[in-house]
């Protein structure tokens, strides 16, 4: 799947990326739309980006929203799911308790918030860059995404491995479903840009 730097789209996806704070959601959309890394702080509230692909003969817009992970944001992300047509879902291979929180947490709240039924779901884990600190199993990973009816991957947003592959099989997977296809049909009359990420009160300047 290639870049395309044209306004002109054929469709418009909405992709939403959730997971625990410091699993590198930030790092791993900056990796794809820019083709760089960098280390960054804890989102706040709502990010999003925007990237233009093209697919075969289609040209797509793609719409990527960048959710916090602390708790104290979790009330304000949840209306994000509203018109996604694939949600990300992010852990870090070398923290347990990531892994964990996707059963505990975050798959109830795609359960509670998605409005498509249809929505796929992408499993990804990140920083297999630092193998040796391992302690989550691709096999496990594998488990949990045929459970909860998930694409699966493994990626480093550091070494970018795996990053594009992650997008793209989400990307064309969302066009072999009908319906989601349809929505996406030339941003489907809804333009999802009119959200405006809610802006967190100034005590949670200080996150970390």
């Amino acid at each position: 799947m290639e870049s395309s730097n044209q306004a002109e789209f054929d469709y418009l996806f909405k992709l939403l990326m959730i997971g625990d704070s410091g699993v590198g959601k930030s790092s791993l959309l900056l990796s794809f739309t820019s083709d760089s890394f960098e280390e960054l702080s804890p989102t706040i509230g709502v990010d999003f980006k925007v990237k233009y692909v093209n697919a075969g003969d289609k040209k797509l817009k793609l719409a990527i929203w960048d959710t916090a992970g602390q708790e104290r944001f979790r009330t304000l992300t949840s209306s994000y799911y509203r018109g996604a047509q694939g949600v990300i879902m992010v852990y870090d291979v070398t923290r347990r308790e990531t892994f964990t929180n996707l059963s505990e947490v975050w798959a109830k709240e795609i359960e509670l918030y998605s409005t498509n039924q249809d929505c796929i779901k992408m499993l990804v884990g990140n920083k297999v860059d630092k193998e040796s600190e391992r302690v989550v199993t691709k096999k496990e990973g594998i488990n949990f995404a045929r459970e909860y009816g998930c694409l699966f991957i493994e990626c480093s947003a550091k070494t970018r491995v795996n990053v594009q592959q992650c997008f793209d099989e989400l990307v064309l997977k969302i066009l072999d479903t009908p319906s989601l296809l349809a929505e996406g049909s030339k941003g489907g009359k809804k333009n999802i840009f009119k959200q405006k990420p809610p802006q967190p009160d100034a005590s949670a300047s200080g996150c970390c």
